[in-house]
């Protein structure tokens, strides 16, 4: 079945991680076995043969690139223009894969229609569909940046990540958007990007909410009612976000499927972590919902994790191919795992694109 991812961080992991992704998956591990520098070196999910694999033909791939202030924790760029830097040499490695014929940019209507009817036709050579979406909104220096963004085809964009940033505050921390948000927020409307939600602490949460009238979704963003951390959205949040229409991508990282995970202790094999969990989510939102028209798959594989902290038996990206028969499973129809696996996100598209 064919596969729209709504979250992969594919230019980080080429750009800080340094993987070539047109390299094998096991290419890749082989290539990182002597390094420690970060917990998934060895354990990586994501490359373009392994997305081909599993017909993931389409995805939300991001720039992200924070800015830091000199007392934060977290690591970053110590400037916003230095952040913005980070983000055009991300684009840049876009860029460069759509010269070799791996990646095409999805912009518009037009481009999403004749992208999906060229994967339909030939999925082992059509290159793979990205839109570009930032993760954090610290690199746009100012307002003009975002229109900068927009005309290199940025389509979705989240305020904020971890921690305080200059628009809003994201996980692990309290806070508003203040006026720099309100004004961010009236640019993403005023040039119909589309606001992800994902990351938003409560109070920028419920603020947005409050003064955004545009097209809104969350990329990748479990439940809080089944994992109880902020990083989670609750049930009153997640039908905030279905009256509004969007569409609630279903993530894959183990802390938040599952409770009482501990990073670099607990393992899928001892947690008994499987893809059953992912589709608890998937099936929490659907109660929600009372309908399967607002769930769909935004895996952040390879976002700072791998095999080490995903679902037992998830050995690359091309295994997402098992989830339709676990929600089958569950007693939804083949329209309904359409409806996850694909067809919601690029409905949403659709509907938004003019």
């Amino acid at each position: 079945m064919f596969i729209f991812d709504a979250h992969l961080d594919l230019s980080m992991n080429a750009m800080e991680w340094n993987r070539d992704l047109r390299w094998s998956v096991d290419a890749i591990r082989q290539s990182e076995q002597s390094m420690t520098d970060k917990p998934d070196r060895g354990n990586s999910t994501i490359s373009f043969k392994a997305m081909r694999k599993g017909n993931i033909g389409l995805c939300m791939a991001t720039q992200i690139a924070r800015y830091v202030k000199p007392e934060s924790t977290l690591p970053g760029w110590n400037s916003p223009q230095q952040a913005w830097a980070q983000t055009q040499g991300q684009l840049a490695w876009y860029r460069s894969m759509e010269a070799e014929g791996e990646l095409v940019q999805i912009r518009n209507r037009e481009q999403l229609e004749s992208h999906l009817q060229g994967w339909n036709k030939a999925p082992e050579t059509h290159p793979i569909g990205y839109i570009l979406t930032l993760e954090g909104a610290d690199s746009i220096v100012d307002l003009g940046y975002l229109e900068k963004s927009y005309e290199q085809g940025l389509r979705a964009i989240g305020p904020a990540h971890y921690g305080p940033g200059t628009y809003a505050y994201g996980t692990n921390s309290v806070g508003g958007i203040g006026t720099k948000g309100k004004s961010l927020l009236k640019e993403i409307e005023r040039l119909n990007l589309i606001l992800d939600a994902t990351h938003l602490c409560d109070q920028s949460f419920w603020e947005t909410m409050k003064v955004y009238n545009g097209p809104v979704w969350a990329s990748h963003n479990n439940c809080r009612a089944l994992v109880d951390h902020n990083r989670q959205f609750s049930d009153e949040q997640l039908k905030e976000l279905i009256a509004r229409k969007a569409v609630i991508g279903v993530a894959l990282d183990a802390w938040m499927m599952i409770p009482n995970w501990q990073r670099g202790i607990s393992t899928p094999q001892k947690m008994g972590l499987t893809l059953e969990h992912m589709v608890n989510h998937v099936d929490h939102i659907c109660q929600l919902a009372g309908n399967t028209d607002y769930v769909g798959i935004g895996t952040d594989l390879d976002g700072g994790f791998g095999t080490e902290q995903c679902p037992s038996g998830m050995d690359t990206i091309a295994d997402l191919q098992n989830v339709p028969a676990l929600l089958r499973k569950r007693g939804y129809s083949d329209v309904d795992i359409t409806k996850i696996m694909h067809a919601n996100f690029i409905n949403f598209l659709f509907s938004t694109w003019r």
